[in-house]
């Protein structure tokens, strides 16, 4: 069993999977996920980290953090 959390932003459902210093960051398509991101923990505000902490899949901060993980990787054309 894994600690993955799903998020859903807009009309896209993401899974994050903390492990060791880093979230994974993916977009679930269907049964499958597409991996889009590992960030560091530490990059991630506070509140964000302890909301990954308590699995709160609606904590704005969290929601924040993840929608520019996102964004980025739309910028750089993923």
């Amino acid at each position: 069993m894994t600690d993955d959390l799903r998020i859903t932003i807009d009309t896209d459902e993401y899974v994050l999977r903390p492990g060791g210093d880093g979230l994974q960051v993916g977009r679930r398509n269907g049964s499958d996920v597409a991996w889009l991101e590992t960030v560091a923990l530490e990059l991630l505000p506070g509140p964000a980290r302890e909301a990954l902490d308590r699995g709160d899949a609606s904590d704005p901060t969290l929601l924040l953090a993840v929608r520019g993980v996102v964004q980025a990787e739309i910028e750089r054309g993923g």
